[in-house]
Order: structure tokens, then C-alpha cells, then sequence
């Protein structure tokens, strides 16, 4: 949700100033499916994937200003750059306008972790941008990366072709979950270097069902085809599999290292979650939803 705040500041000679400022929340993205059905001759994966977003984010925070500026704070703020290598100025470049924007990223989500932080930061900051300088967004937002599209309208998904080919899905059932990553950064072009077998089946049909425990039947039936490549690379991702095994039913998200465990109920999901933490306290664990 925007929220558009009208702020009154205060300037040193004592004038007053109305300043427009915006926030976004960019929520977890997960790949409830993965499925890998091609390459292109210019080097880009296809795919083929159902996803979903989870109820807890960063936050993009921003306000009118003479130049444009990042600044990122947060518990996971660390190593995250605050120059052109990070997606979120990368975004505001692509509008070419000559105008500018302090903009604070709260870091609550892990990086190269999966479950698209960076590009649901992008995605976060084109429109708040938008928003903010009454400007409509800009074309070929996939630059940024496969995951930048559909992080644009959080919500379920099938996502094809590299990123840029979204269509509807039928409506998922509550999906309590659990969140793990093992505190490990996974790069996402290793992953797919280690993926020997690049045309692979599609998914099947989305199913239309209200009943968690028969969606992650479906679930268990597709794949996730970086699952295998990414744990070659990073074998504490079997280890977070491992951890989630009382879930309905678990995998890696995008190329890891973020694994997920749908389960009956938000009671289920805290319990869980406090067990995997209790077992593993310097891993990075979340009870949440998705939808």
C-alpha cells in the first residue's frame, strides 16, 4: 500500500516547507515452483513458475529532494551497497528524468537469499518513484533482473519466458509457512551454470483448491530445478530442507539459499519456527503467510 505523507519541515532560517514522501513495502517474493524449460541464444533461462509473496518485506521509504540519494539501514542492512550496484538506484535510473529523491532502504530481508529481495526493492522504489514525481513507470523494467515484473503486482502468479511473460492464477488457500535461510549467500549465475539439463517439462495447471493440504500435494508434484545445483554449491541448503521436514511440505525458493515449509495452521508455523530456532539460533527464521 502507498502511503503519501504531506511533512512539514522545518529549515534552519526558520521557513517552513511542505515535503511529499512515500513508502512501499517490498514483500518476500517465493517460488512455490521452478521449473527451468529453456535457454536462449542470448544466454537467458527460461522458466516456467507459480509465485506467491509472503507478508513481511523491506521498506522503501522516500521524500522530494535536490539529488538522488540511497541510504539503507535495517537488522540486515549489512553489506548491502548504497551506490549504483544496488537495484534500487538502478530502478530510479531507468526513469531519465532529472530529478531527485532521498531514498532509505530498510533492510529486513536477506540478499542473494532467493526470495527476490533486491528486485522486490526495485519494483518497491519504480513505483513509489512513480508516485512521487508523477511519472508513469518505465518500459523494460526486466533489465533489472527476471524477478523485477512480477514483484511489481505482489500477488500469485504464473510467471514464464525470462521474467516478463505474467498471467492470473486461480486463488491459492491460506498458505501458513515458514521462512529459513541458513545464513549463507547464494550467487544466482553459479546456480544456474551448475544446472546441467536446461529443457525441462513445464509446470502443470495451477489447481483451483481451498484446502492447504492438497495444494502441497500439487506442490510436491512440480519442481524446483536450481534445488539440486544450488545444494551442490551450498550443501546447508539440505540442511534447512532438513529442518523443515514436520512442513506439509518443503523446498528452495528461486536459486536458495531461502527454503520454505507450507503447514496446517499459523499455530503450526510458530511452532515450527521456534523449534528450527532453537536447534539452529543463527539462522534466519520466519513464521509468516503467503498469498
Amino acid at each position: 500500500m502507498i502511503k503519501c505523507l504531506k511533512k512539514k519541515v522545518q529549515s534552519r532560517s526558520d521557513w517552513q516547507m511542505t515535503v511529499n514522501s512515500v513508502r512501499r513495502t517490498a514483500r518476500a517474493k517465493v517460488n512455490l515452483t521452478l521449473h527451468v524449460t529453456g535457454q536462449r541464444a542470448d544466454g537467458y533461462h527460461l522458466l516456467d513458475s507459480l509465485v506467491c509473496f509472503a507478508d513481511i518485506g523491506d521498506f522503501i521509504d522516500m521524500r522530494e529532494a535536490d539529488a538522488l540519494s540511497l541510504s539503507v539501514d535495517g537488522p540486515l542492512a549489512a553489506g548491502v551497497p548504497t551506490d549504483e550496484r544496488n537495484l534500487v538506484l538502478q530502478a530510479a535510473r531507468l526513469f531519465g528524468a532529472d530529478k531527485g529523491a532521498a531514498i532509505n532502504l530498510s533492510k529486513h530481508l536477506p540478499h542473494a537469499a532467493g526470495i527476490g529481495g533486491g528486485s522486490a526493492d526495485a519494483a518497491a522504489t519504480l513505483l513509489a518513484l512513480a508516485e512521487l514525481w508523477d511519472l508513469p513507470l518505465p518500459e523494460d523494467v526486466v533489465r533489472l533482473g527476471a524477478d523485477v515484473p512480477v514483484c511489481l503486482s505482489p500477488m500469485a502468479l504464473r510467471m514464464r519466458g525470462v521474467g516478463d511473460e505474467l498471467s492470473v492464477v486461480p486463488p491459492l488457500p491460506e498458505l501458513p509457512a515458514v521462512l529459513v535461510n541458513p545464513r549463507v549467500a547464494v550467487e544466482t549465475p553459479p546456480v544456474f551454470k551448475a544446472l546441467t539439463q536446461k529443457e525441462n517439462a513445464p509446470m502443470g495447471v495451477v489447481p483451483e483448491c481451498a484446502d492447504v493440504g492438497v495444494f502441497a500435494k500439487w506442490c510436491a508434484e512440480q519442481r524446483n530445478d536450481l534445488q539440486a545445483p544450488a545444494i551442490s554449491i551450498e550443501p546447508t541448503i539440505q540442511d534447512a530442507l532438513d529442518a523443515l521436514e514436520p512442513a506439509l511440505f518443503a523446498r528452495m525458493s528461486g536459486s536458495g539459499a531461502t527454503c520454505f515449509g507450507l503447514c496446517e495452521n499459523a499455530d503450526s508455523t510458530k511452532e515450527l519456527a521456534k523449534t528450527i530456532r532453537g536447534k539452529h539460533p543463527d539462522w534466519w527464521v520466519v513464521a509468516t503467510n503467503f498469498s
